[in-house]
């Protein structure tokens, strides 16, 4: 209650209340709010009803689909107990020549009876490409769905949040199918829609970034922009955020960088040349209306001395939360957040993918510990693998008979998510690990455990250890003209400077008529083995790279020899087996790190932006 009080006195915020107790005496709600809270109870009173509601609807629907028919499923007249009994539990490899007969443009009812719309580009990858997600119209209108239930559930906690919010929201570059159809992520098809476009006025979606900077595909036009406005608003921002912590602090990072231009151009009331877009200057120049040359002095006040700690609430006073996900990978960024925020209370309010979208945080002022997504039962069809808790992994190949119905979770169980969709997916295994952590109703509360496989993450980048190996192995060839090869590596996500990066700890050995000795690399070789490595990485990594700009330039620290024989040493020291002991390929806890950084005698940044073009590659 003290570190809330404190909160509450940084921010001015007379309305906010501990998440664990709504305000008893708070505003009345407007009557849509009430409408969507009571849909909240109804859906998670009886769960499973919903289910097989739902079941039967995507089976009567995608009754007439090749994939169901291969199964052996007569989906018209198919059960709850028939469709687990046909239909396998399946991974995006065994879905990839469906995916891409639609891709080609094959238009018969391969996965859905409805007309395939687009393709949502996953973050997760399939052979060092983006998975490619089919989807349908209506499926726009059920993800709105859900977004229209976050706020109602936010205003039970902080009231008075009809003024703006500054998000920092930004589209990625798209491609278009050889049948013609888009294919891009699930926000910027969001945010490209009509649905977005032209949305009515919502006092709770009522940004200061204009929609033609938020369109803008220049990612330093977009962020210019937004930026701006934000300033010349800043009074009016009762919320901050982006969709991941990493994107907001890259926000920060931006201002860091630009603050002597966004000055000026406040000062003079007129948009830098360097903002090219005319759609954007005109909707900048409707924020922009007139020199202000107080707000210009106080940005400089306030960013040129190099203190940083609290800008948030210095800039925008009346900022009540942070609404970021900083959940999963995301929990890295928390203290860098808790830095520029001056401890602002961070909103997780939604748990989604480019495959569906699940449920939503009913407590979303909690510590980003406690985060647990209520599942909506009427998003799609859930069924769990259990996950096994010994070894923490949930079985390679599955017997389908073995999911557990989202009904019949139990609490404190790990499982993996599989879920059955109304674009077509079905029993596809989502690859989220996750925790129940408590019930609403009779609807299962999960918090988000891990990605499975994933071993480094920046943003929105899985890179896995089969493919860190093959990154690896790839740089390592440019040593043996050198007479020198890994011995060992191991790896982390590094987040102390934004944007992160990933760090890869070599110890090398030198080979053949040079063994025993210290290997000797020149320094260019060694820079080359860092860009080597990221040209092996997937194309979502490449992406972020080049042209999001939120993954820095990939690092090698060579360790001295012997150093992951201490690293062995100190894991049996904590009581690690001798017999069982492999070096981790990844690392996090801080004294193996701080072991690791004790011993590098290089290190090494890649020289230049790996190859990337939205076109997907043919090797």
């Amino acid at each position: 209650m003290a570190a809330m009080t404190q909160v509450s006195r940084a921010i001015g915020a007379a309305h906010l209340r501990p998440a664990s107790s709504p305000p008893a005496s708070s505003e009345p709600a407007r009557a849509n709010d009430a409408e969507r809270l009571r849909f909240i109870e109804e859906m998670t009173s009886d769960v499973d009803a919903v289910q097989q509601r739902v079941l039967a609807e995507i089976l009567a629907r995608n009754a007439g689909t090749e994939y169901l028919a291969n199964c052996g499923l007569d989906a018209a007249t198919a059960d709850r107990d028939t469709f687990r009994a046909k239909v396998p539990v399946v991974s995006y490899d065994a879905l990839q020549p469906y995916i891409q007969r639609i891709v080609d443009g094959d238009r018969s009812p391969i996965l859905s009876t409805h007309p395939v719309s687009e393709f949502l580009t996953s973050s997760g990858t399939s052979a060092g490409e983006r998975k490619l997600m089919p989807t349908v119209e209506d499926e726009l209108q059920r993800r709105q769905s859900l977004y229209s239930l976050l706020m109602p559930v936010m205003n039970r906690y902080v009231s008075g949040l009809e003024a703006k919010g500054l998000y920092f929201l930004f589209v990625k570059s798209e491609t278009r199918t050889p049948g013609g159809l888009p294919a891009r992520p699930v926000l910027t098809s969001y945010y490209k829609s009509d649905l977005f476009r032209n949305r009515t006025h919502d006092p709770y979606h009522n940004y200061t970034s204009p929609t033609a900077a938020i369109l803008c595909a220049d990612a330093f036009q977009s962020m210019y922009a937004q930026m701006l406005c934000g300033l010349c608003q800043r009074h009016d921002v009762l919320r901050v955020g982006a969709v991941f912590a990493s994107g907001l602090l890259r926000a920060i990072r931006f201002l860091q960088l630009n603050w002597e231009q966004l000055a000026a151009d406040i000062e003079a009331g007129a948009l830098t040349p360097r903002v090219t877009d005319a759609s954007v200057r005109e909707a900048v120049a409707a924020i922009l209306r007139r020199p202000d040359p107080d707000l210009a002095q106080f940005v400089r006040d306030q960013c040129r001395g190099g203190d940083w700690a609290g800008i948030i609430t210095r800039v925008w006073p009346n900022t009540k939360y942070l609404d970021v996900i900083v959940t999963g990978a995301m929990a890295q960024y928390i203290p860098t957040l808790k830095h520029y925020s001056g401890g602002l209370p961070m909103a997780c309010t939604m748990y989604a993918s480019s495959e569906c979208y699940f449920g939503l945080n009913l407590r979303p002022l909690c510590d980003p510990s406690e985060v647990a997504y209520t599942i909506m039962p009427n998003m799609g069809y859930f069924e769990f693998l259990p996950v096994d808790s010994a070894t923490g992994a949930a079985a390679a190949s599955v017997d389908a008979a073995n999911l557990v119905e989202l009904a019949r979770v139990e609490a404190g169980r790990e499982y993996e998510l599989v879920i059955t969709t109304y674009a077509g997916l079905n029993r596809y295994r989502v690859g989220d690990v996750l925790r129940v952590a408590g019930f609403h109703n009779a609807a299962p509360q999960f918090q988000f455990v891990r990605r499975k496989n994933v071993l480094l993450s920046i943003e929105s980048d899985k890179t896995d250890e089969a493919e860190l190996q093959r990154a690896v192995e790839r740089a390592a060839a440019l040593l043996r003209p050198h007479g020198a090869a890994v011995a060992e590596y191991t790896s982390q996500a590094c987040t102390k400077s934004i944007p992160g990066h990933y760090v890869i700890y070599w110890e090398l050995l030198a080979t053949g008529s040079g063994a025993g000795a210290r290997p000797a690399v020149d320094k260019e070789t060694l820079d080359n083995c860092c860009l080597e490595m990221e040209e092996a990485l997937n194309t979502v990594y490449r992406q972020s790279r080049v042209a999001d700009g939120s993954i820095g330039p990939l690092e090698i620290r060579v360790v001295r020899p012997g150093t992951f024989e201490e690293l062995m040493d100190y894991a049996i020291s904590r009581g690690a087996s001798i017999n069982q002991y492999k070096a981790p390929r990844c690392v996090t806890f801080p004294p193996i790190i701080e072991l690791l950084d004790s011993r590098v005698v290089s290190t090494h940044f890649s020289p230049a932006l790996p190859h990337w073009t939205p076109t997907r590659r043919s090797d």
